[in-house]
């Protein structure tokens, strides 16, 4: 942690910080940056509607070139969500070649990107006690399309024809919603995975060929018993990714 949080008793580990609404302005907004993690257990606790709008009332206020507010977002619960899992699992369990609407991932991974990568496979699935044997990853990939037992799921879709800027734009607009789901006492998963058979949400939703699929988030409360919900986040200095110029 650099030198400007010295004063702050930040943790891997929300559960057992202090609660964000005893801090002073600054100490609260910094603790729901630095200590968002992806949650991949969440508890049966319902969430209500009224919890959704408010944070989607927060995330439209992100910035967008020429105030264009590129986001369509779809958000799923109960019956719905269920039928968008069983479809997801259906195509998972057929083998079905995954058609993204884009390229999220590198074609060939390479160096420091490709080391990132595995160590947060291995400590990931090691949390979940699956290390060992094919089945037991698949499984727990599988828990991507459950939305990790969150009792809601955030669809988000762009426009085909808008261009690269807007999803700079998008990605603003879903750390705010992120940001501001942490606020309200609940947490996330931002997945790409969800995004992996578009096909199947545009049908199931009604969604038109001329929208994208970008990603989905898992939304609800923690179950911070979960040892998949504890292990070390790890990020990279301010000094390996930034180069000053005087």
């Amino acid at each position: 942690m650099t030198a400007a949080f010295d004063d702050l008793a930040f943790s891997n580990r929300p559960d057992i910080a202090a609660p964000v609404e005893a801090l002073p302005g600054r100490d609260a907004l910094l603790r729901l940056i630095v200590e968002r993690r992806s949650v991949r257990a969440f508890s049966g606790q319902p969430v209500d509607r009224a919890f959704v709008e408010a944070i989607l009332d927060v995330g439209r206020w992100a910035p967008s070139g020429a105030n264009i507010q590129p986001w369509e977002v779809h958000v799923l619960s109960g019956k719905t969500k269920e039928r968008f899992t069983e479809l997801l699992l259906q195509q998972r369990a057929a083998r079905a070649p995954e058609r993204p609407d884009y390229q999220y991932y590198p074609v060939e991974w390479h160096e420091p990107y490709k080391s990132r990568r595995m160590a947060l496979g291995v400590s990931m699935y090691r949390a979940y006690g699956a290390a060992k044997g094919r089945k037991s990853r698949e499984e727990s990939w599988n828990r991507n399309y459950v939305f990790f037992d969150a009792p809601v799921g955030l669809l988000f879709f762009i426009r085909r024809d808008l261009a690269t800027g807007s999803w700079v734009d998008y990605g603003m607009f879903i750390q705010n919603v992120i940001l501001a789901a942490r606020a309200y006492g609940l947490e996330t998963c931002p997945q790409a995975s969800l995004s992996e058979y578009p096909d199947v949400a545009r049908e199931l939703l009604g969604i038109g060929p001329d929208h994208l699929f970008v990603c989905g988030i898992s939304l609800g409360h923690p179950d911070w018993t979960q040892p998949v919900n504890g292990f070390a986040r790890v990020r990279i200095d301010v000094a390996e990714f930034t180069t000053f110029h005087d």
